[in-house]
């Protein structure tokens, strides 16, 4: 089955939008266009539910009914329980209040693996627990390639480590990660295993379930949704880790690692992130099944479509002797997050794109360590193209001239 993309398009309103016609989006990693489930759902919250939810009153069960359906719907997509899927400001922040109570946790001496391949929102956290005694060892990627060896990991492991840390993709290296690989190997250790999906979800949420992790974090703002930090975190380390919340939230596993309220209308919303997948599930006659079983079809046409995509962009990069091209040559191996070195600064490269109705980012992608690893200087930066299952064969056309036009 090949993903009928003029259908997909048809469920983004930006495509319709007259002031986009003619511009090609080439930063999804940053950020992608929601659809038209999520903000049909957002915009019928602010206007019909904006009200304090779980009260008594009509409006107000309303309200509380659609939160507790994008929670339950999206946890059976991932294959995790209701209650292990919680809502958050942003990765950055449920990431960051996931290390406090590890810091709580944890006794000095005790150790935790981050690798230099992570977006800094997964590392940056973790290594400040430094200062509080706890040992901070980096699974360290190639300097050559950006490739992650599960093989260099299993050295890093001994009693004391209590938890690894690692993205399921770099957000410039592009290479997907081996997570139930990585997972088992941590497990056999005794370590507690922390994956950073935000640069993989948007090609097709996980069955996170299956793969294994004990938390899995990403956001709904790069998976066609509101600006939301998902969590899963699986109920034998949930209720292990100290309570992060009101006091009287600590018997909710849900709220345990949330200390603000939640964004009523966002959460509510993200549930149209499930009706999107349901309905390519349901237009491209998917075989049913569980959440996680239809999630698993949309996911492979996703991955199909952009692999397809993905692989002339590559071939003609690799082609050039003026860019270096960061992570694996073969689109099979890696998500359609393409960052280039180039032999100068490639923030005004990205604008002299946005002349040609191409619009991309130039910069260090708050990947700071990988790049300085790869020997790419972080100032110069790299030009990073990105693109999704919604990405047109002629968007990709369009790019592949404006980079001959300006490189």
């Amino acid at each position: 089955m090949t993903l009928d993309l003029d259908f997909v398009r048809a469920q983004f309103p930006a495509f319709a939008q007259p002031a986009l016609q003619g511009q090609a989006f080439f930063e999804n990693a940053g950020g992608s266009y929601p659809c038209r489930q999520v903000v049909d759902r957002l915009t019928r919250f602010y206007t019909e539910r904006k009200v304090q939810p779980y009260a008594p009153f009509e409006v107000s069960r309303l309200a509380g009914e659609e939160m507790d359906e994008a929670q339950t719907r999206l946890a059976a997509i991932l294959g995790v329980d209701t209650d292990e899927l919680s809502f958050g400001p942003s990765t950055s922040q449920n990431t960051y209040v996931l290390s406090q109570a590890f810091r709580q946790w944890m006794s000095p001496g005790e150790a935790i693996v981050v690798t230099n391949q992570d977006h800094e929102a997964n590392s940056g956290c973790w290594r400040r627990l430094q200062a509080d005694g706890i040992e901070i060892r980096e699974w360290r990627i190639d300097p050559g390639t950006g490739h992650l060896n599960p093989e260099d990991l299993e050295p890093l492991l001994d009693e004391r480590v209590r938890l690894v840390c690692f993205p399921h993709c770099s957000n410039v290296i592009g290479e997907i990660n081996p997570v139930t690989e990585i997972t088992a190997i941590a497990h056999a250790a005794g370590a507690f295993v922390c994956v950073d999906g935000v640069s993989y979800a948007p090609h097709g949420l996980p069955n996170v379930g299956q793969m294994g992790p004990d938390i899995y974090l990403f956001s709904a703002y790069k998976t066609y949704g509101p600006h939301q930090g998902l969590m899963v975190m699986r109920r034998a380390l949930a209720e292990m880790l100290p309570n992060q919340a009101h006091y009287f939230n600590a018997d909710t596993l849900f709220k345990r690692f949330t200390p603000a309220g939640p964004d009523h209308a966002q959460v509510a919303a993200s549930a149209g992130m499930a009706d999107y997948i349901d309905l390519l599930h349901d237009h491209h006659g998917g075989p049913g099944g569980s959440g996680a079983d239809r999630a698993g079809f949309v996911h492979d046409l996703m991955r199909e479509q952009e692999v397809t995509l993905l692989q002339p962009v590559l071939d003609a990069l690799a082609d050039r002797n003026d860019l270096r091209l960061i992570g694996p040559s073969d689109a099979v191996d890696r998500a359609p997050t393409v960052a280039v070195a180039l032999n100068r600064p490639a923030e005004p490269v990205a604008a002299e794109l946005a002349g040609h109705g191409i619009m991309a980012c130039g910069g260090d992608f708050y990947a700071v360590r990988p790049l300085d690893a790869l020997g790419v200087s972080p100032e110069r930066g790299v030009l990073r193209l990105s693109f999704v299952h919604y990405t047109s064969r002629a968007e990709i056309d369009q790019l592949l001239e404006a980079l001959d036009a300006v490189l």
